[in-house]
């Protein structure tokens, strides 16, 4: 058999030809088996990152529309509950407001079997972590954290990482050790 050392191979074969894509993918369920060491390689599996960033950019507008709406209805209730305390709250609760978008993404990436925020899940995207498995509330809050404080740190300019990666990754992606890919199922 001739030796193909000097070039990749697109796809994962077994004895009787390539093996289909949904069997070289991790499940999104936790208790699913992982990947081996890192997320497919985008020539291996160029399915889970055609279309990725206009994806990522339109699922980001979704969610910024609903976490202004969120945040209307929060700051609402967040105005009457120091109003019936009589300011009392209002140290405790107004501390809250500047976490409100990363709590979002933490109870939507981390608390949703899709592990996704709305936005993701409308243009079928999933954070997974670095080994395959479902993203954490610890995980996902980490990450809008990060994409918060890069973005504002640097006026959204460190969003051109994306670019240059292999896996479309951003920088607070990386520093998560997330990865978002699109959802096979």
């Amino acid at each position: 058999m001739p030796s193909n050392l000097g070039t990749k191979q697109r796809c994962v074969s077994s004895e009787r030809g390539p093996l289909p894509l949904a069997s070289r993918l991790p499940s999104t369920s936790a208790s699913a088996s992982a990947w081996q060491n890192a997320p497919p390689d985008p020539l291996d599996a160029p399915e889970l990152y055609e279309g990725l960033l206009w994806r990522r950019v339109a699922a980001h507008l979704v969610d910024a529309c609903l976490i202004v709406l969120l945040g209307v209805l929060a700051w609402f209730v967040l105005v009457f509950l120091v109003a019936i305390s009589f300011g009392a709250l209002g140290p405790l609760l107004i501390p809250l407001i500047p976490l409100f978008p990363s709590l979002y993404a933490a109870a939507t990436i981390g608390g949703s079997q899709a592990s996704a925020t709305p936005g993701m899940r409308l243009f079928g995207l999933t954070v997974l972590d670095w080994t395959g498995r479902r993203v954490g509330y610890a995980q996902g809050f980490l990450m809008a954290i990060f994409f918060y404080v890069t973005t504002a740190l640097t006026s959204a300019l460190v969003l051109i990482v994306a670019l240059f990666t292999q896996r479309h990754r951003t920088l607070h992606d990386i520093m998560a050790g997330t990865v978002v890919v699109r959802r096979t199922r």
